[in-house]
């Protein structure tokens, strides 16, 4: 039999819970279990990984001091490691006991807590042991107390070697119709290879630097893209006017998103459609670039624009509703 402690507390001398699985594990030892120990504070850079580690375990001990709210982040960080990386048939199979001694108040609140999270990751639960403990020397010094802590080793090495039937837990059910759990895209072992890479705190920044190189050089391209639409934007204008007898209109552009201007007068039959300033435009309208594309693919107008706040406008109201007629981009 394997059993694994992972501790979440800070290491600090006097750490009442650093003692309790001390003695735990003497009782362990005696009576020939293999006991290995993780402290999280010190494997912190680790912890994504350590899912792993449950793979030879029959039963696992999580162990924390409740120093003002809660059990830390550690043993968090590891359940969350679990719950995203972890095998979780080989979860269903282990025991876990917890093992939490408060300086304030709310070991009770951590206990229930750390076994809701142990079934919802669909593992089985036994009872660990849990006690307020202002200053540890009043656990060192009493002997009820440490023979309740060896007892309470005893207790945990029975259920499991016995493994001892567990009644369904109603979260673990929930958890199973809701179906909260992400399907992974991965297997077993492109998961595990994944949490050795999210630890990696080399590769991970290796990773955002390549990114943000990335998102540099689309961000160049779409930029020149930018600049040659113009020219696009030039034809798709001329080859969609209309004749309409009579009129003599000018039109002006202003892409907000790149500053340029396109100039449309209109004179009787003929159309200019050009790259440049006016100075003084029957109607000048200020839009995106990406609207604009919208405009020309048929899927939005200028006066649909105005309308919905995308568009904005300056000049005689009649003829600004009237550019969607010399310009039928919409069929």
């Amino acid at each position: 039999m394997k059993i694994n402690i992972y501790y979440g507390g800070r290491g600090v001398i006097g750490d009442p819970s650093l003692f309790a699985i001390k003695k735990m594990m003497q009782v362990f030892e005696e009576l020939n279990v293999k006991v290995q120990k993780f402290d999280l504070y010190d494997q912190k850079s680790q912890i994504a990984t350590l899912h792993q580690t449950l793979k030879d375990a029959d039963g696992i001990i999580l162990a924390s001091t409740v120093e003002w709210h809660g059990v830390g982040g550690y043993i968090m960080n590891f359940l969350d490691a679990c719950w995203l990386y972890g095998d979780k048939e080989k979860i269903a199979n282990i025991y876990m006991a917890p093992v939490i001694m408060s300086t304030t108040y709310g070991e009770k609140e951590a206990v229930l807590d750390l076994k809701n999270a142990w079934e919802t990751l669909g593992g089985r639960t036994c009872d660990g042991i849990c006690g307020y403990i202002s200053d540890s020397s009043e656990l060192e010094n009493n002997k009820k107390y440490i023979e309740l802590i060896e007892k309470s080793a005893e207790n945990i090495y029975r259920s499991i070697n016995q493994k001892n039937t567990c009644l369904p837990a109603s979260n673990r059910v929930v958890t199973q119709k809701v179906n909260t759990t992400k399907v992974s895209l991965f297997t077993q072992q492109e998961n595990e290879q994944l949490s050795e890479l999210v630890s990696d705190e080399t590769y991970v920044d290796q990773q955002k630097k390549d990114i943000q190189a990335l998102a540099g050089f689309f961000k160049d391209k779409l930029g020149s893209h930018k600049k040659d639409n113009i020219e696009d934007y030039i034809d798709a204008f001329t080859s969609c006017f209309k004749v309409i007898p009579g009129e003599h209109k000018k039109y002006k552009l202003t892409l907000t998103d790149s500053g340029k201007t396109i100039a449309i007068e209109i004179d009787n039959g003929d159309v200019s459609v050009k790259q440049a300033d006016m100075a003084y435009p029957d109607v000048e309208f200020s839009l995106t670039s990406e609207f604009l594309d919208e405009i020309i693919a048929g899927r939005k107008t200028f006066n649909g624009g105005f309308m919905e706040g995308s568009i904005t406008s300056k000049g005689n109201f009649a003829l600004m509703r009237k550019i969607d007629e010399f310009f039928p981009f919409m069929k």
